[in-house]
């Protein structure tokens, strides 16, 4: 048998992922495209920015509830079939929103799309998980990660070009030839599988999560207008919300097939890897509405230039992933998530110390090492936390962890947004401003820093796993759930 290290990928897993890739390039760049926008769609559609906003929180809570329901539907109707349902509808939701001629029906077409966008990227990372198997997650993982790290660079500036020289409308319709392009190659190549054995829909679990998730998604959401958490716009669906979730946390712990199967975190590695995500999640996340804000009000750079600006992060991590992948396949993803934490906390803290005229180019270089941490960081942890399960258990984790990774966000970006928003009041100068960014930098670096405690987790956690399999008599090479991989 092939070391997890060696083991060839053959085609058959790369065309999957090519698909899965084109499809989650379309559905995570739509999540930050927007964002550059929003001024446009005020005075085109003549409504207030704290109407229009809901043009981005109306898809964040539809992919928030969407998300959670994924894992049985692939059970009951097959992987490809539900993929090929959410790619249409985001591609006519997409061309929806281009339409649209008033704020309500924008949003209503925004929810549409995230039905679809919601259900695309953990239904793609199902099938490339079961094609590759426990031994090649690392490298296959580290393929989807790229256009998952490179959208919050990506989006901004095709957004900002789009807005200056187009219609606004092609923020949407750019989406409708590659979704119709994704359609035709997931017919192709994405093999059908029989829908599998499927018990009753958790109806209960499924309200529950459906209504807590988007009510605290909103919640965090309105800290941006309200400017903190005292508003009762902000307690209330916060408090909501979280009781429904804890509620449905208690439902799937006492039912035999809930909606989201909570016993896979009775394991330490998945545990561990799961809280890593969240927290890497709202540092990454969170962290990235500071820079652009940053560049635009402080350094008074255009929209395009922004967006241009902010790329070396991504290329950082962008470059670094490949290599990742490899060595999570013969260290684990304990060890690499534990360095790549460390690595971008340290390279957050320049950012803390920033003023009105630092250096564009050692500003880039700090962005590009933050990104290699990022990249070492991220996709080792996911990569671990699907290696400790086995591939019955991949439809419930899925979604899992992409519902964390997406909470995580929220709650960095209301957060750091929150510190901003304080640090800037009675702040009249451009050197004010930027030691207000500051601050919001070093509450970036501890959203960091937050992560290395379940990464120390994780990396024990592994090293555990690894005993006991040569206690048992096993190579110590092999992952869990090896034998269903070979």
């Amino acid at each position: 048998m092939d070391s997890p290290g060696t083991a060839k990928i053959s085609p058959y897993v790369w065309r999957i992922s090519a698909v899965v890739v084109v499809g989650s390039i379309m559905s995570i760049l739509d999540t930050t495209i927007v964002n550059v926008a929003l001024e446009t769609l005020s005075r085109e559609l003549h409504a207030s920015i704290v109407d229009i906003q809901w043009v981005v929180t109306g898809y964040m809570l539809s992919l928030a509830a969407v998300i959670p329901v994924t894992g049985w539907a692939a059970r009951r109707f097959g992987a490809k079939q539900v993929y090929l349902v959410s790619l249409v509808l985001f591609t006519a939701g997409s061309a929806l929103c281009g339409l649209a001629t008033s704020t309500p029906e924008l949003i209503v077409f925004r929810v549409l799309q995230g039905v679809g966008g919601g259900m695309i990227l953990p239904v793609g990372q199902l099938m490339m998980a079961e094609a590759a198997g426990p031994q090649r997650m690392g490298r296959v993982m580290s393929v989807v990660a790229v256009p998952a790290m490179l959208a919050p660079i990506l989006g901004p500036t095709i957004g900002g070009l789009i807005v200056q020289h187009m219609s606004w409308r092609w923020i949407f319709y750019v989406n409708v030839p590659i979704g119709v392009v994704a359609v035709i190659a997931a017919m192709r190549f994405l093999p059908t599988v029989k829908p599998g054995p499927a018990d009753r829909l958790d109806v209960r679990g499924l309200l529950l999560m459906a209504t807590g998730l988007p009510l605290l998604t909103y919640g965090l959401a309105e800290v941006g207008v309200t400017g903190g958490f005292s508003s009762v716009k902000v307690i209330v669906p916060v408090i909501a919300g979280v009781a429904l979730i804890a509620t449905f946390a208690v439902h799937a712990l006492r039912i035999p097939k809930p909606l989201l199967d909570l016993r896979l975190y009775r394991r330490p590695t998945f545990s561990s890897a799961s809280l890593a995500m969240f927290c890497l999640g709202a540092a990454l996340f969170g962290g990235m509405i500071l820079l652009p804000l940053y560049w635009q009000t402080v350094r008074l750079e255009s929209v395009v230039d922004t967006g241009l600006l902010t790329a070396p992060q991504g290329l950082g991590a962008a470059l670094i992933m490949p290599l990742a992948g490899k060595l999570t396949d013969r260290m684990g993803g304990g060890p690499l998530a534990l360095f790549g934490v460390t690595l971008c906390t340290v390279a957050t803290i320049p950012f803390a110390l920033i003023g009105a005229h630092t250096s564009i180019v050692w500003l880039s270089v700090a962005m590009f090492i933050r990104g290699m941490g990022i990249g070492f960081g991220f996709m080792p942890t996911m990569a671990a936390a699907f290696a400790s399960l086995e591939r019955s258990e991949l439809a419930s984790a899925t979604p899992q962890l992409n519902v964390l990774q997406r909470v995580g966000g929220s709650m960095g970006t209301a957060v750091l947004a929150v510190v901003l928003q304080r640090a800037l009041i009675g702040v009249h100068t451009p050197s004010g401003a930027a030691a207000a960014y500051g601050t919001a930098f070093w509450a970036s670096a501890c959203l960091s820093a937050l992560a290395i405690i379940p990464c120390v987790i994780l990396l024990r956690a592994e090293r555990a796993a690894r005993a006991a399999k040569v206690a048992q008599g096993e190579p110590e090479t092999e992952t869990v759930g090896e034998a269903l991989a070979a």
